[in-house]
């Protein structure tokens, strides 16, 4: 009996915890559901400000956006503004930098005397085209495509102009180059237009003036073959050198590129054919080592040189070799004013800057009052307008002299000579273009 007890009260007992375990298990179920819904509340917490970041990023782009409008807006040039923006496109650093500089004081003298036309205020745009192509390229670009200027001015330099050329021509925005003497700037390029003689001119000029007043029978050549400046402006010199004197007149030649420093190994070779001159048209810098280094080596013979010599860059680099028997064509002098233009300019300049006037400035000056002209006689700003005054420009009384532009749109007006002498630039004589 006592066994059959114990038996039925055994079963009671496993029954009883069969029928509590499902009960506890429904329990938990809810604490493990209510751990996931608080978790997925944590992460839903988690994720809300990236939620709220990807709302936010299409605002910041449309922001953007509407800078990029305002910028277009007040970059775009238009006929009915209140503003004509003229690009002022110069080397400012670089091998070119001094040259760059000089000639925008000039265009800021320019500025001051005639700060508006046709009742709109003139605004400079500058940009650097530190005194290298590709940069030159990208930055005559930039002011067409972004600053959207009504014309341009520059460059310093036929290399850089040339670079800029296309953009110009593309963009059907008119360029009055101040200096750049290669005729390969305005050949084929309707919107590039210079206010300076050419090279052909230039180096025929040079020859003739070693011909005629130093007598020379022999020369010899050094060019930067990384300039167009330079190639060109041998080639016209070796033309004219060789016409009168034979085909062996010139009786060396070298080469070099800008930023060499050491010209010992060129120099030694020309000395050894001893020639009667030697023209080593270049930058000032290069082309002022150069020499230097001639006259510490015992050469005597004169060197001669083209425009753009004349910078005080050329006398400091230099030193005292620079005063013997150097001789260079340019633009213009101060010591002998052309006209009353040129005498108002030169009082104005130096009053201004406290010194004497440089080609390069004139030039700069005159490149910036052809362009007024030529929106003035067009009563437009708007740059074909301009392009096709600037086309007929005849009879310009500038502050270099009287500025004609042909069909290639060059201008054909007399060179100097100076000599440098005493640390300064001495003007020699000025030869005229031949009719």
């Amino acid at each position: 009996m006592k066994k059959v007890l114990t038996l039925l009260l055994a079963l009671i007992m496993v029954i009883g915890v069969v029928a509590c375990a499902p009960q506890e298990k429904k329990e938990e179920a809810p604490a493990k559901e209510a751990a996931k819904e608080e978790k997925k509340e944590d992460a839903e917490k988690t994720e809300a400000p990236s939620e709220e970041k990807k709302e936010e990023a299409p605002a910041e782009e449309s922001k953007e956006e509407k800078k990029d409008e305002e910028t277009k807006a007040e970059a775009a040039p238009a006929e009915g503004g209140d503003v004509v923006k003229l690009g002022v496109f110069e080397p400012f650093t670089g091998a070119s930098a001094s040259g760059g500089e000089l000639t925008f004081e000039g265009i800021e003298l320019a500025l001051e005397e005639v700060p508006e036309v046709l009742g709109k205020k003139i605004e400079l745009v500058k940009v650097d085209n530190k005194s290298e192509q590709v940069e030159a390229s990208n930055a005559a670009q930039r002011l067409v495509d972004k600053d959207k200027v009504n014309a341009v001015i520059g460059s310093y330099g036929s290399s850089l102009s040339i670079a800029g050329g296309t953009a110009f021509k593309d963009g059907k925005i008119p360029a009055v180059g101040c200096s750049p003497t290669n005729p390969a700037v305005t050949l084929g390029n309707d919107y590039y237009f210079r206010v300076c003689f050419i090279d052909p001119f230039q180096g025929t000029v040079m020859a003739n003036f070693a011909i005629d007043n130093l007598k020379a029978k022999t020369a010899a050549t050094i060019k930067d073959i990384a300039q167009d400046y330079s190639v060109g402006l041998i080639k016209f010199f070796t033309d004219a050198f060789k016409a009168v004197n034979g085909e062996d007149s010139i009786v060396a030649e070298a080469s070099y590129k800008t930023g060499d420093q050491d010209f010992t190994s060129q120099l030694n070779n020309v000395k050894q054919k001893n020639p009667d001159v030697i023209f080593c048209p270049g930058n000032y810098g290069e082309c002022a080592l150069m020499i230097k280094q001639a006259r510490d080596l015992g050469i005597e013979a004169p060197m001669l040189g083209g425009d753009t010599w004349e910078s005080p860059d050329f006398i400091s680099i230099g030193g005292e070799n620079i005063n013997k028997e150097v001789y260079f064509s340019s633009h213009f002098t101060a010591e002998k004013p052309v006209n009353d233009v040129s005498k108002a300019f030169l009082e104005k300049y130096e009053n201004k800057f406290g010194k004497k006037a440089n080609a390069f400035a004139a030039l700069g000056y005159d490149a910036y009052m052809v362009i007024i002209d030529a929106i003035k006689r067009a009563d437009s700003v708007e740059p074909q307008a301009i392009r096709d005054a600037l086309a007929k420009t005849e009879g310009f009384i500038g502050a270099t002299g009287t500025i004609s532009l042909d069909e290639n749109g060059d201008a054909v007006k007399s060179a100097c000579i100076n000599q440098v002498k005493d640390n300064a630039f001495v003007y020699l004589t000025t030869v005229e273009p031949k009719k």
